[in-house]
């Protein structure tokens, strides 16, 4: 089981609070595909929140040092039928979440100028995951799926 400091601890309970949680244990319990499954959610987060469900507080306790202890991965807070629980992700996962980005990127438009004496103007632009540039430097949305007509047709029919 991993160890963390107790600001380390604050600082992760604090990113934690926004979260909602990523993996729901019911009934059946601490499945081998609940572990799969939350193992799966601390490769691609890091951080992750669990609810447990049942009333037996001594039961989520258990759980929870179970999913720490198998998972080695470190107990960050347990709040009534919330786990939270931190492992560090491997440097491959965290280059490749970090390439995905958040859904924008910044981008650097050069126009030139109308009569081709001045200069260029530069202007930095932040792009939504939907957005394009086009080739005279305006900001243009990606088009809707075109939907097959014959789709539409047997459809109806």
């Amino acid at each position: 089981m991993l160890k963390l400091t107790p600001a380390e601890r604050s600082a992760l309970r604090a990113e934690a609070h926004g979260l909602n949680p990523v993996v729901i244990i019911g009934e059946a319990g601490l499945t081998p595909a609940v572990m799969k499954e939350i193992d799966a959610s601390l490769n691609s987060h890091g951080l992750i929140k669990v609810r447990v469900f049942g009333d037996d507080r001594e039961a989520r306790v258990a759980i929870y040092e179970t999913i720490c202890a198998e998972l080695d991965a470190a107990p960050v807070q347990h709040i009534g039928k919330l786990l939270v629980i931190y492992r560090p992700q491997k440097e491959a996962e965290k280059e490749a979440s970090e390439k995905r980005g958040k859904g924008l990127r910044e981008v650097t438009i050069v126009k030139p100028s109308r009569s081709g004496t001045k200069k260029p103007s530069v202007s930095k632009v932040m792009l939504k995951g939907n957005e394009r540039v086009t080739a005279g430097g305006s900001i243009k949305r990606a088009k809707p799926r075109q939907t097959s007509t014959k789709k539409t047709l047997s459809s109806r029919g």
